[in-house]
C-alpha cells in the first residue's frame, strides 16, 4: 500500500476511472454527490465495509479488526434524513488508524470533523442523528452497498476532490500503471496546448472530419486510436 500511495499523490481518480474503461473493468463510483467534508483531501486505502441500521456498534465492531490504513465503507442506504457518522466514530477511526471514512449517507458534527482532520466523504451534512434502529444485518462487515456497487474487503477506496472511485484491489498495480499512462498524455497534450499547438491540430480534427464525410460510421474515438491520441482507451 505505501508504493501505490505515493504514486496516487501524483494521480486523481479520474486517471483511475479512465484506467478502469481501458481495462475493461466497470467504473465503480460512489454516487456523484459524495464530497470531501474538507475539499482538497485525498484517501487510499482498502475498503473496510460497515452497514449501518442505527447503532454506532457495527463501526467499532469493523474497527476491531481493521487493519491500520484502511477506509471504513458506510452504507447507510443513502438516506438523506438522517447522520449515521460523527466526530465520534471519526476520531475513532483516526484512533484504530484508519486512513479515512466514505459514507453513502450523510454525517453530522462538521466542525469538529474538520478539526479532526481525518479524510471523510460524504453526502452532506444533517444535524439530526440515526432515527430508529433495525435488526442487525447478515453480512453487514462484509460488504457496504455504495450507489449501485457492492463493496467489500477485495475493493480498493480512492478519493479526491472528483469523488470516489472503488478498484479491485487484486488488479491495483496495473490500473496504476495504466492511470500513469493516461496521465503522462495528458500532461503532454496540455503542454503542446500552452505552447500554442491547439488540441485539435495534435488529434488531427480535420483529418478526422474528413474521414468521417467518407465514412459516416467512423467514431472519433476510433480516429483517436489511429493517430495515436487515445487517453481512455
Amino acid at each position: 500500500m505505501a508504493d501505490l500511495a505515493e504514486r496516487f499523490a501524483t494521480l486523481t481518480t479520474a486517471h483511475l476511472a479512465d484506467a478502469c474503461i481501458r481495462a475493461g473493468l466497470p467504473v465503480r463510483c460512489a454516487p456523484a454527490p459524495t464530497r470531501a467534508v474538507v475539499p482538497g483531501t485525498r484517501v487510499l486505502g482498502p475498503a473496510i465495509p460497515a452497514r449501518h441500521v442505527g447503532s454506532v456498534d457495527v463501526f467499532l465492531e469493523a474497527f476491531e479488526h481493521a487493519a491500520p490504513g484502511g477506509v471504513l465503507v458506510v452504507d447507510n442506504g443513502g438516506r438523506l434524513d438522517e447522520s449515521c457518522v460523527g466526530d465520534l466514530v471519526v476520531l475513532e477511526a483516526r484512533a484504530a488508524g484508519l486512513a479515512g471514512v466514505v459514507i453513502w449517507g450523510l454525517h453530522r458534527d462538521t466542525a469538529d470533523i474538520r478539526a479532526i482532520g481525518l479524510p471523510v466523504f460524504s453526502l452532506g451534512s444533517i444535524p439530526t442523528g440515526p432515527l430508529g434502529l433495525g435488526p442487525r444485518v447478515d453480512g453487514g462487515l462484509a460488504e457496504a452497498i455504495v450507489g449501485t456497487w457492492r463493496i467489500g474487503p477485495a475493493d480498493l477506496v480512492a478519493g479526491d476532490d472528483d469523488g470516489v472511485v472503488f478498484l479491485p484491489r487484486d488488479r491495483a498495480g496495473e490500473l496504476f500503471t495504466l492511470a500513469e499512462g493516461i496521465r503522462d498524455t495528458e500532461r503532454r497534450q496540455a503542454d503542446r496546448i500552452r505552447a500554442g499547438e491547439p488540441l485539435r491540430d495534435q488529434v488531427r480534427f480535420a483529418d478526422f472530419l474528413a474521414a468521417r464525410t467518407a465514412d459516416p460510421g467512423l467514431t472519433f474515438r476510433a480516429h483517436l486510436r489511429a493517430v495515436g491520441g487515445a487517453i481512455e482507451e
